[in-house]
């Protein structure tokens, strides 16, 4: 999801600061220190956000953005035209669909639950499909059109009072309705309405849904939350970000469970879950895999008012069944950063591996015992010490 020109105007991109990946070393303050410093309160790690739009900040707006807890009330209306009538029922569509809410379960550790109800009938738009404008640069305004009359479409067969999210599904003939974005309403405008129910979130879902598959419903839901894309908008390596490490980046990645820091943006994991270094210092934690439920989740190391490096376990299972790597990733957040321009970027601690088939450099980028991380310019260290089967035991630090 792009956020709407008029709303949020792109940032330029901030470039990271040279990082070097190193053979294990003591950690710079770990040998001056007698002991190691207790962590801190996780709030002292929770960076704002500084884009007015989706951004990886803590302070996210739950009036413009909807509540990632507790059941998610979701109608699904499949909608056709004059143009591209449907093509059979709507059963294989909602079979597509549906599995998303399991994936979610399991990636919220049980705390977000998409109850997806289909109206199981087809609706007709007044417009031929060629008519929304669905391409990579749809306005806001095109795209709340098409939300409109798709709701108007639906309003004799649904109460839309009994719902927070609305999808809407084409039929496969509808070649024009080529992509999915998520249309977030804005409160400041008369939006879509209908029998006095505003509608505030929906996902339009286009044939790319049979190319990714469920995982899409739980991508453009994630921006409904407030979740930026992990994406490059630009450039001609789309996922040179965070590779296949979360489905806010590539849907269809090898390891697609949301990035730890963002489990705590959403309320999945508690701020007792987070080990917090906010100045100079080190300590040692021990990681549970962020793929289980309990344990501490990630480690933060906050270099600034909107950055922070931070460490957390990946294993091999749940959401992330087949990853190309296991072990420990390293990341940096930065708040400031607009969505599709890199608020996430993932240090690859294997670059010198050659990657198997279907996997990219950047999927096997998790550290393993003995490899060591140091960003000299933003006075860093992460040290791997131990892994075992659910976890992984870092050395943090700063100076």
């Amino acid at each position: 999801m792009r956020s709407p020109a008029t709303h949020a105007p792109l940032a330029a991109l901030l470039a990271l600061v040279g990082a070097l990946v190193l053979l294990i070393a003591p950690a710079p303050d770990a040998t001056a220190a007698a002991s190691p410093a207790p962590t801190s309160p996780a709030s002292g790690c929770a960076l704002a956000g500084a884009t007015g739009w989706t951004d990886e900040g803590h302070d996210t707006d739950r009036i413009r953005f909807q509540q990632p807890l507790g059941t998610k009330r979701v109608l699904t209306l499949f909608v056709d035209f004059p143009d591209a009538p449907a093509d059979g029922p709507t059963t294989p569509y909602t079979a597509q669909l549906t599995p998303a809410a399991d994936w979610m379960w399991q990636a919220s550790y049980g705390r977000t639950w998409l109850a997806i109800t289909p109206l199981d009938r087809w609706l007709r738009m007044p417009q031929a499909s060629t008519a929304y404008g669905f391409q990579r640069g749809i306005s806001f305004e095109q795209h709340e059109a098409y939300v409109r009359d798709a709701v108007r479409a639906a309003a004799p067969y649904a109460d839309f009072s009994r719902y927070d999210l609305v999808y809407v599904v084409p039929p496969r003939t509808a070649s024009a309705i080529t992509f999915t974005p998520t249309y977030v309403y804005d409160p400041a405008t008369a939006g879509v309405t209908v029998a006095g129910t505003r509608i505030k979130w929906a996902v339009t879902f286009g044939q790319d849904m049979w190319y990714w598959g469920p995982k899409i419903a739980d991508h453009e839901t994630g921006h409904t939350f407030g979740l930026p894309d992990l994406y490059a908008f630009t450039g001609s390596e789309q996922h040179r970000y965070v590779g296949g490490w979360d489905v806010m980046g590539r849907i269809g990645g090898p390891a697609p469970q949301y990035v730890g820091w963002e489990t705590w943006k959403l309320g999945w994991i508690d701020d007792g879950q987070v080990a917090c270094l906010p100045s100079p210092g080190w300590t040692t934690v021990q990681l549970t895999a962020v793929e289980y439920v309990g344990g501490t989740k990630i480690a933060v190391i906050r270099t600034g008012d909107t950055t922070a490096y931070v460490v957390e376990s990946r294993r091999a299972a749940y959401t992330d069944r087949y990853p190309c790597s296991t072990g420990v990733l390293v990341y940096r957040v930065d708040t400031s950063v607009q969505t599709g321009y890199g608020p996430v970027r993932v240090v690859n601690g294997n670059p010198a591996d050659t990657p198997p088939t279907g996997c990219t450099p950047l999927d096997l980028a998790a550290f393993h015992p003995g490899q060591s991380f140091t960003d000299w310019s933003a006075r860093v260290q992460v040290s791997v010490r131990s892994g075992g089967p659910y976890g992984d035991t870092v050395q943090i630090s700063s100076w």
